[in-house]
């Protein structure tokens, strides 16, 4: 009978070895495979939100390591909130979460109660809308940073197709007012796919008895979206808005292959972290700034998170 691999491994391992894993029990051997993992975790996510808390009171400038670190207290967190282009930055960040959430939420939900209807090539025009969900957003942001060009970038002579004017009298990446929106289409063109998978989870879920005997009611459309379409959706809709969010303060590749970090790109609370704490190299001043920007994302999906339990126990 041939021998196994785990033959062979069996009979090189010492004798003394041996005994001792025999004598462990299940859960021992259970933590001697996850303990690895456990303390990889640690070292990559817990000890860097630690010491990022004490960075935060310091002056410290990771250009700088061998400079004597000051204590500061809470100086960057006082700095910061008195900061004029920090509340810009909030501003801008705020605007961008509102548009592109209230966008793919229409859109997004729109092309899922389409999709639904299962019409002639809904699974060919379903993998189509999906596409830009799978580009690296690096890509997405030079990608539409091309087509923005007013010279020859598509963006440009479509929108002048509808109004008839000249394609090269505007750039959407030039201009201090247009730059904000140029940002939130690109967002809004990669991420609806999202939303709309989540809406037509939804969507698919619902019983078609319940249509039947709203239908048998004569009820109307209205009262049929409100009372039996929304609310089933409404929960993930809700964990759609969820991540959102979250990405939404986080968001940086998008905005700065559009509009890096020149004169009339909007400066949103990640580009602002990112020229703080790498550009300027204010790390504890940026550190500071982080923290701050968790306590509002944990704010806001906290609120998001009591919406959803309680969507989930009328739904």
């Amino acid at each position: 009978m041939t021998e196994t691999t785990i033959d062979k491994v069996a009979d090189k391992t010492p004798v003394r070895v041996a005994r001792k894993i025999r004598g462990l029990s299940d859960k021992a051997i259970a933590w001697l495979f996850v303990g690895p993992t456990i303390v990889l975790l640690l070292a990559i996510n817990i000890f860097p939100l630690i010491w990022t808390v004490y960075l935060s009171f310091t002056n410290f400038k990771a250009n700088r390591p061998n400079r004597p670190q000051k204590w500061v207290g809470f100086d960057n967190y006082e700095r910061i909130l008195t900061d004029v282009d920090t509340w810009l930055a909030m501003q801008a960040t705020a605007h961008f979460l509102f548009w592109t959430i209230f966008f793919q939420v229409l859109i997004g939900f729109t092309l899922a109660w389409l999709i639904n209807k299962k019409f002639k090539g809904n699974d060919l025009w379903t993998t189509i809308i999906v596409l830009p969900m799978m580009l690296s957003p690096a890509v997405v942001g030079n990608f539409w940073t091309f087509l923005y060009q007013p010279q020859i970038g598509l963006f440009n002579y479509v929108v002048t197709f509808f109004t008839g004017g000249d394609p090269a009298s505007f750039s959407m990446i030039g201009d201090v007012h247009l730059a904000p929106w140029a940002i939130v289409i690109a967002d809004t063109w990669m991420w609806t796919p999202f939303v709309m998978l989540l809406s037509l989870a939804g969507l698919s879920a619902v019983p078609p008895s319940l249509y039947e005997a709203a239908e048998v009611d004569r009820a109307s459309g209205w009262f049929k979206f409100t009372r039996i379409t929304l609310p089933m959706v409404s929960p993930l809709l809700m964990i759609a808005l969820i991540f959102r969010v979250m990405e939404a303060f986080k968001v940086f590749d998008v905005p700065m292959g559009i509009t890096g970090t020149g004169s009339s790109a909007p400066q949103l609370i990640s580009t602002k972290l990112y020229i703080d704490t790498f550009l300027t190299w204010k790390t504890g001043y940026g550190s500071a700034l982080g923290y701050i920007v968790l306590l509002i994302v944990v704010a806001i999906t906290s609120i998001f998170v009591k919406y959803l339990n309680k969507a989930k126990q009328e739904a």
